[in-house]
């Protein structure tokens, strides 16, 4: 399953950057890329295992940047 998530009060690339990495390193990502200039995430991951990916992505998400928010 591949889905697309606003992100909110993303505010600077290189946290985009660390995010993205961060969030391909979760066991069961396929594919994972943030776009600081659309505020966006866009994930891949097994339809089984997605709902656990995206928990562990917002984690990964906060733990980054705590002011941001991933908007399902």
């Amino acid at each position: 399953m591949k889905k697309a998530f606003k992100l909110r009060d993303l505010d600077c690339a290189n946290c985009a950057a660390k995010m993205e990495a961060a969030i391909q390193k979760i066991s069961g990502v396929k594919s994972a890329s943030v776009n600081f200039m659309a505020q966006k995430l866009t994930l891949e991951a097994a339809d089984a295992d997605f709902e656990r990916v995206l928990a562990e992505a917002e984690k990964a998400v906060r733990r980054v940047e705590p002011g941001c928010v991933l908007i399902k």
